[in-house]
């Protein structure tokens, strides 16, 4: 057996609390659900570099990922469908069927990492050992601070919607989105992985926020060997 304290793993921001994003257990609809989607695969994506706000595109199989993904959210209804504006969100949308009824908000954009712009994680190591996005802010970047403004931003609009949510973005930022949704402290993200076009579902148990689904790739079986 383990036990995690979170505590210790707080950096810039505690967990959720006070008027903005209180959990009123008369008032919250127990039964929402928040749909989260990674776009599609990206070259860059596949190469392992930091893609914050560079506007790269889908692949071929990013784009297969895509359509995969019009096939599992078609049965279901969504009452706000949010995404980034960036073009590989955008287009995961797009083909998975929402294009005409999202809305695109810049409180969804992937992290801003400054000067760690298109590095992988290994080539920056090779000037800061042991860094990850996580313990080190990117210089002339985003701090994880305000990437996680951005997401209780986000998570104060979905869940004041009366039914399901959809949204369309990126891999930090979705994570970001879970942790702050659990009431943690932002870093905690890191333990919460994505794979392209990922979905996952927030919800709650009783009053209690919790993660239902987390990065399902069921949907892109038929794609694994091509």
């Amino acid at each position: 057996m383990f036990s995690i304290h979170w505590g210790k793993f707080r950096r810039d921001l505690p967990p959720m609390r006070g008027r903005e994003l209180k959990q009123n257990t008369i008032m919250i609809n127990t039964k929402q659900k928040i749909w989260l989607v990674r776009h599609g695969e990206t070259e860059w994506a596949v190469m392992g570099r930091h893609t914050g706000r560079s506007d790269i595109p889908l692949t071929n199989r990013g784009i297969m990922q895509a359509e995969a993904l019009a096939v599992r959210l078609a049965a279901h209804s969504f009452s706000m469908v949010l995404s980034s504006p960036l073009q590989r969100a955008v287009e995961t949308c797009r083909l998975a069927g929402y294009g005409e009824r999202a809305e695109f908000t810049d409180d969804l954009q992937e992290w801003d990492y400054g000067l760690y712009e298109g590095r992988t994680t290994r080539d920056i190591r090779s000037e800061q050992p042991c860094w990850t996005i996580w313990s080190g802010d990117p210089p002339g970047g985003e701090t994880l601070a305000q990437v996680a403004e951005r997401a209780d931003i986000v998570i104060a609009r979905v869940a004041a919607v009366d039914g399901d949510s959809l949204i369309f973005a990126h891999a930090h930022m979705l994570r970001v989105i879970a942790a702050r949704w659990l009431g943690l402290p932002p870093n905690a993200a890191r333990l919460l992985m994505l794979g392209t076009a990922s979905l996952s579902i927030l919800g709650y148990e009783h009053e209690n926020r919790v993660i239902i689904n987390w990065n399902d790739l069921c949907h892109l079986s038929d794609l694994q060997n091509k």
